[in-house]
C-alpha cells in the first residue's frame, strides 16, 4: 500500500479533478497523469533559432516528477524529530472514514478509498523514517455487522490493494503480515493474503501488519485456547503458563516488535476499541481530531513529536 505517484503541478486549466485528496496530499503533492495533460500541448523557443518546438505537458511534468521522486527517495527525517527516538512500531486505529465521506455528500465507500490512500502515503513515510513496523486497524472483528453492502466493498477493496501493491512489497523490502479471525475472510481474500505473506515473508526492511476481522478479545481467548491444548496434550504443564507464554501464543508473534510504541487514533474518538488489548499495556497514545483521510504527513509529525516528548517509565520511578 505504497503511496501513488504524483507530478508536480500543472496550470489550473491542464489539471484533471481529485474527488479524494488528502489534506497533506494537497499541501505535498500535485496531480496525477489524467487523459487531459496528456493531450495539451505547450510551444516554447528552441535554442538555435526563433522557431518553436511542441513539448507535451506531461513530458515536462514526468521529468520534474523524476527528479522530485529521486529527491524524496533520501527524504530526511524532519528537524524537528530526533532519530534515536523514533518508535520501532506504530499502530493506528484508523477511523472516520465515513464520517469524511458523509460531510462531502458521498458514499461511505468513497471515504474508504480515500482512507486507503492515507494509508500509502504512512506506509511510504514510515519507510523513509527507519519505522520498522506499522500495525493498522482495518477491519474489526465487531464490523461484521455493519450493511453488507459496505463489508463487501471493503473486502473487495482490500483485495485490490494487496494485488496492486504486492510487486511493490516484494521489490521494496516491505513485509506484510495479517492478524485476525481470517475464517469469517472470502477464501479468495484468504487465498491472496496467504500468497502475499508467503513472498514477504524475507523482506526485513519494513513490516505492515494489517488487524482484518481482528478484535483484542478473541486474540487472547485464541492464546489461552492454544496454551490449554497444550497442557491437555502435555506439551507444557499447568504451571509453565507465564505472561512470556501468552505473548508467544498472540498474533502479534509474527514480528520482532510485537508491542506498539505508540498507538494514534484518528476521528476525535478517544477509546482503543477492542484493538491489541494485551499490547498495547505500555503504549503512549495519541489522539487526533483529524478524520484518517485527513491524516498526513504534518499529523504524524505531531504525534512523533509528542511521542519524543514522554517519559516511558514501565512501572519505575526515574530520578
Amino acid at each position: 500500500m505504497i503511496c501513488l505517484l504524483t507530478l508536480p503541478p500543472v496550470p489550473l486549466e491542464l489539471k484533471s479533478p481529485l474527488s479524494f485528496r488528502t489534506r497533506a496530499q494537497q499541501q505535498q503533492h500535485s496531480h496525477p497523469f489524467s487523459q487531459t495533460l496528456r493531450s495539451h500541448t505547450v510551444p516554447h523557443k528552441t535554442l538555435t533559432g526563433g522557431g518553436t518546438a511542441t513539448t507535451t505537458v506531461a513530458n515536462v511534468a514526468l521529468s520534474e516528477h523524476n527528479d522530485l521522486n529521486a529527491a524524496e527517495e533520501d527524504e530526511p527525517l524532519p528537524a524537528e524529530l530526533n532519530e534515536e527516538l523514533m518508535p520501532n512500531h506504530v499502530a493506528v486505529i484508523m477511523d472516520g472514514n465515513g464520517r469524511w465521506a458523509k460531510q462531502r455528500g458521498l458514499p461511505t465507500s468513497a471515504g474508504h478509498q480515500a482512507g486507503s490512500r492515507s494509508l500509502r502515503e504512512l506506509v511510504e513515510i514510515c519507510c523513509k523514517w527507519g519505522i520498522r513496523v506499522l500495525t493498522v486497524f482495518a477491519f474489526s472483528y465487531d464490523n461484521w455487522i455493519r450493511p453488507k453492502v459496505e463489508v463487501d466493498f471493503l473486502m473487495n477493496l482490500f483485495e485490490r490493494e494487496i494485488k496492486s501493491q504486492m510487486q511493490k512489497f516484494v521489490s521494496e523490502g516491505i513485509r506484510i503480515s495479517v492478524i485476525g479471525d481470517s475464517s469469517k475472510l472470502p477464501q479468495s481474500l484468504q487465498k491472496l493474503i496467504s500468497e502475499a505473506e508467503e513472498k514477504t515473508k524475507d523482506n526485513s526492511r519494513f513490516q505492515l501488519i494489517v488487524a482484518a476481522s481482528y478484535s483484542g478479545k478473541y486474540d487472547i481467548v485464541q492464546a489461552c485456547k492454544s496454551l490449554a491444548c497444550k497442557v491437555k496434550d502435555g506439551v507444557i504443564q499447568l504451571e509453565d503458563i507465564s505472561e512470556s507464554l501468552v505473548e508467544q501464543e498472540l498474533e502479534t508473534n509474527c514480528t520482532e516488535y510485537p508491542y506498539p510504541d505508540l498507538l494514534i487514533r484518528t476521528s476525535g474518538e478517544l477509546r482503543v476499541s477492542n484493538f491489541l488489548l494485551w499490547q498495547l499495556a505500555y503504549t503512549e497514545f495519541f489522539f487526533v481530531k483529524e478524520l484518517w483521510p485527513d491524516f498526513g504527513k504534518a499529523e504524524f509529525v505531531e504525534a512523533l513529536i509528542s511521542f519524543q516528548q514522554r517519559q516511558r517509565r514501565y512501572g519505575a520511578r526515574l530520578s
